[in-house]
């Protein structure tokens, strides 16, 4: 498995915390910035990590921004990204368990750095139950290629 990390200015020093621990664990990850502190814009590390998802089956994507709803709403629109803004553990555990969610998103600003490593974990360590959820998926894929 790999993780595509992405970050604006605003959430650079989260994703940097979230990359390291990921990689403390073993875990094979590709960092596509921002490493500035400039101001930058989130659409733009969206895409490119939107992009290295759907070009890699099986793999995953963190993206941060300052609240992360930025971020969220930008993924969401590559074809076959399923970003989910995390907000709890449990919320990190659903979005894999239900909604097959392959990038997960935070809010750099909004989230302690020890809480957001936990929700990682917890979102990693969870896989997709299929079932009634797959039909959903289904249903979601069926709007997406509706409206492209």
């Amino acid at each position: 498995m790999t993780l595509y990390f992405g970050s604006d200015h605003a959430g650079r020093e989260l994703k940097g915390i979230l990359l390291s621990h990921a990689k403390e664990k073993g875990i094979s990850v590709v960092d596509l910035g921002t490493d500035a502190d400039l101001s930058v814009d989130y659409p733009d590390y969206a895409q490119k990590v939107g992009d290295a998802v759907v070009g890699a089956p099986g793999s995953y994507g963190v993206l941060v921004c300052g609240t992360g709803i930025g971020m969220s709403i930008a993924a969401n629109k590559i074809h076959g990204i399923r970003a989910a803004l995390l907000y709890n553990e449990e919320t990190a555990r659903l979005a894999h368990q239900h909604n097959n969610a392959n990038i997960v998103v935070f809010g750099g600003r909004e989230v302690p750095p020890k809480e957001a490593t936990s929700w990682l974990d917890a979102f990693l360590s969870s896989t997709f139950e299929g079932g009634r959820h797959g039909r959903r998926i289904e249903k979601i894929a069926r709007i997406e290629q509706e409206h492209r």
